[in-house]
């Protein structure tokens, strides 16, 4: 018996899919509620409503920190490095090798690079803070527009300025 559930969620960014196990823990937050691998899964908004909340005052910024039940599924080193990705202040941003520097481990950046990409809960555990050194926007599974608009987003409402170097095809 499969004790997950989905819940749509309505952003300025697009409809997010909220995956919730059994006891309300947030499993994954997926970018597409309609192609997401876990849309066949049953509906439940009553047991995701603490996530909905939440997510909906991130986005006023009313919610600058997440005190939600996770569940993500991921290696041992994953979770370090989404633990470390959480204590990562609202509207602050750190590079790939600061996250490894903090992990203990300064040649891991690649490494951390992947655990990162894999993230299954993206902004409540914010992947989204972390650039390249040189202040790039890279990678981010939701696009480099979500990214920037959630940078945006937390700057306006935290007071820290957004300084993004832009890349080489933003430059153009």
């Amino acid at each position: 018996m499969n004790t997950r559930t989905i819940a749509p969620i309505p952003t300025p960014l697009g409809r997010f899919l909220a995956v919730v196990d059994r006891d309300g823990a947030l499993v994954a937050l997926d970018f597409d509620a309609r192609t997401s691998p876990w849309r066949e899964l049953p509906p439940d908004e009553r047991r995701a409503k603490p996530v909905i909340e939440a997510l909906t005052r991130y986005f006023t910024g009313e919610c600058r920190e997440f005190h939600l039940s996770l569940a993500p599924e991921g290696t041992p080193f994953q979770k370090r490095v989404w633990a470390e990705l959480a204590r990562i202040p609202y509207g602050a941003t750190i590079s790939y090798g600061e996250l490894a520097r903090r992990l203990g481990d300064e040649r891991a950046v690649r490494a951390v690079g992947r655990a990162n990409g894999a993230n299954p809960i993206p902004i409540v555990v914010p992947c989204h803070r972390v650039i390249g050194a040189d202040g790039t926007l890279t990678g981010y599974a939701g696009g480099l527009e979500r990214k920037q608009a959630l940078l945006t987003l937390e700057a306006r409402h935290s007071g820290h300025p957004v300084q993004l170097a832009l890349t080489g095809e933003e430059r153009r």
